[in-house]
């Protein structure tokens, strides 16, 4: 088995990382005061029918924030004849790929190590944060394949923002109008693909995360607000009680994407629309109406918030898989595999198989 690693960052430790005494709360209220916690997330991949030159990419932790997220890097073993560190110009995401020559059976295990601390945005007072560059107001403005921002698109936006006044008025009649007009569907496949015109024209606003906050993003950046949809998985059972919205040990079907838009007096702000209705769908005793008290406490903190029992990879659309056969995927949640016969589905066990485990560091440093 060969074994590289890339070094485990002390940077986050060195700024001070400390973790949360356990507590039960009532309320779901993240904060920063909530405190840092140090995780590492460990994927394992084998193959089971390869043909030919085998390939795969593995997403790795590549948002670096020092306010909620601070990447401490990864270590990986296995069989490949090549493996190396990746990186996307556009967005900045990370991936391991790895390449098996014909024969082999291919295996990879790679971990990573990751600090998080709990969001929350006072939306009554100004950060003054510096402006967003012109780069990125390009980037996370445009139109993707799946996000297009024309037709049907920007006339549900401007519906939608109808007489708001203001950026942050915007934002969030497009967050109420997601919450109150979609529902997660549970037989959608894996997270959802994010179509979201076709959701628009066949007015079925259902499925999973990637499709409900895409939408959020989608009529968002048709509104004229940067947006962004943030790729990620949970790694921790939520601190608050709700079983739906966290995940721990086995976390291979646990991906989950959330949402980003920027505003002018407070920079980047967490959204997650798509988090309430698997509230309403999934806490005891299920099919909750809007007005329950466990959906209007997280639809209240959700438009600003993020309890961090979560891993963001990245933000990337549209994005190529070095090294495929000019392969590009809607985005970069899942692991990747490609054999001669073509890509994998990372949804069948059958050919592809993968776990995905998180753990908790808690030991002093």
């Amino acid at each position: 088995m060969q074994r590289r690693e890339f070094l485990w960052s002390s940077a986050a430790l060195a700024a001070g990382v400390m973790w949360p005494a356990r507590r039960a709360t009532a309320a779901f209220t993240p904060s920063p005061d909530n405190g840092w916690r140090l995780f590492e997330v460990t994927h394992r991949v084998e193959v089971l029918q390869p043909e030919g030159t085998t390939r795969v990419w593995l997403p790795l932790p590549s948002v670096q924030e020092e306010g909620w997220i601070r990447t401490m890097g990864n270590l990986w073993q296995g069989n490949a004849l090549t493996a190396r560190l990746l990186r996307n110009p556009e967005y900045g995401a990370e991936m391991l790929y790895a390449e098996w020559a014909p024969g082999e059976k291919p295996v990879l295990e790679v971990t990573s190590r990751f600090a998080t601390r709990d969001r929350a945005i006072d939306l009554e007072r100004a950060a003054r944060p510096a402006p967003l560059s012109r780069a990125d107001r390009q980037l996370y403005t445009k139109a993707t394949r799946m996000l297009p921002t024309d037709g049907i698109v920007r006339d549900t936006a401007r519906e939608i923002t109808r007489g708001a006044r203001t950026d942050e008025a915007k934002a969030h009649a497009i967050y109420q109008w997601v919450v109150d007009n979609t529902f997660r569907n549970p037989k959608t496949r894996g997270c959802g693909l994010g179509d979201i015109r076709f959701m628009l024209e066949s007015r079925d606003l259902s499925g999973k995360c990637a499709d409900l906050n895409a939408l959020y993003v989608g009529l968002a950046r048709a509104a004229g607000l940067p947006a962004r949809d943030v790729y990620g998985i949970r790694v921790a059972d939520s601190r608050f009680g709700y079983k739906s919205l966290g995940k721990s040990g086995d976390i291979s079907r646990a991906q989950h994407c959330r949402a980003e838009v920027w505003l002018g007096r407070h920079g980047w702000v967490p959204v997650d629309p798509a988090d309430v209705r698997k509230v309403v769908l999934e806490e005891s005793p299920g099919n909750l109406a809007l007005d329950d008290p466990k959906v209007t406490d997280v639809r209240r903190r959700l438009f600003g918030s993020w309890e961090m029992n979560w891993l963001a990879y990245n933000t990337a659309h549209d994005l190529p898989l070095p090294g495929s056969r000019d392969v590009t995927v809607p985005f970069l949640m899942y692991p990747q595999g490609e054999t001669a016969a073509g890509m994998l589905d990372s949804l069948d066990a059958s050919a592809f198989t993968y776990r995905i485990t998180s753990k908790e560091i808690t030991a002093s440093v």
